[in-house]
């Protein structure tokens, strides 16, 4: 059984057949949900656009999140499209490069308002845009990552704009309870997406990800869109203002154990 079926979903975020938000478009897709998708402007259409006509989509829009105009005009359309949507994925994050590499302190003004106006206020901005079209029982969904609650190298303003967007989960499922729909985040392990290529250092942070995590595993947009699936669908219907983690475990361990062992022996 389909436990989407009937649903409408819309997906911010897109950007080619490797980001997170094309895993979870896929696993939406696949358990019945009629899946709408938007991408960041004309250099990703191309790449967008396939995607979108691959899953039948009936909504294929670019948006660009720091303009209000944009997010409202996207709003519109995707009501008279679907009429009501019921889950709604926000994907989204952008830092200039140069905020990716070498000490936080050196983040610009500039810089700063950028990472947070589209990782963080967008989600927001969104939320508000698509408050009247929101049924009862409606799931909003954001993603994250542990450099938001860890100092994690290079991730600089990027983990400031996360723990931004964790708070902003919390207060939006307050604002949101009393009509029962529901506001979650996902805290996927690093992924090879294009938004992460812009991190310097990443290689060898998911290179050691694996050896670090107990379950010893690095994590794919399948395993988010899974994730995201749940927080979809009706199995999820009483949780709110949560961060959900899919990351091997990676988030619960204190110091790597390299030593190859399987498991501790028996008492």
């Amino acid at each position: 059984m389909s436990l989407l079926q009937g649903k409408t979903a819309l997906i911010f975020g897109v950007a080619n057949e490797r980001s997170i938000a094309w895993g979870v478009a896929k696993a939406l897709h696949e358990n019945g949900a009629d899946v709408g998708i938007s991408y960041a402007g004309d250099v990703l259409k191309k790449r967008a656009e396939p995607l979108g006509q691959s899953i039948n989509s009936k909504f294929i829009e670019s948006c660009d999140v720091t303009k209000d105009e944009d997010i409202a005009s996207v709003a519109e359309k995707a009501h008279k499209v679907y009429g009501k949507i019921d889950i709604l994925v926000h994907a989204v994050a952008f830092a200039n490069r140069e905020e990716l590499s070498g000490p936080y302190y050196n983040t610009t003004r500039a810089g700063f308002h950028t990472a947070m106006d589209i990782s963080v206020y967008s989600f927001t901005a969104l939320a508000g845009a698509f408050e009247p079209y929101l049924p009862e029982w409606a799931s909003l969904m954001t993603m994250t990552y542990y450099g938001s609650q860890k100092a994690v190298p290079s991730y600089n303003v990027m983990g400031v704009a996360k723990a931004a967007l964790e708070s902003s989960v919390r207060y939006l499922a307050r604002d949101f309870g009393p009509r029962k729909i529901r506001v979650n985040a996902i805290s996927a392990g690093p992924i090879r997406t294009l938004a992460a290529s812009g991190v310097s250092g990443f290689k060898g942070l998911y290179n050691k990800f694996a050896e670090a995590a107990p379950l010893r595993e690095n994590v794919t947009i399948e395993d988010v869109g899974n994730a995201a699936l749940f927080f979809a669908s009706d199995h999820s219907k009483r949780i709110t203002g949560e961060i959900m983690y899919v990351d091997s475990g990676f988030n619960t361990v204190g110091i790597a154990d390299n030593s190859g062992e399987e498991g501790a022996p028996a008492a």
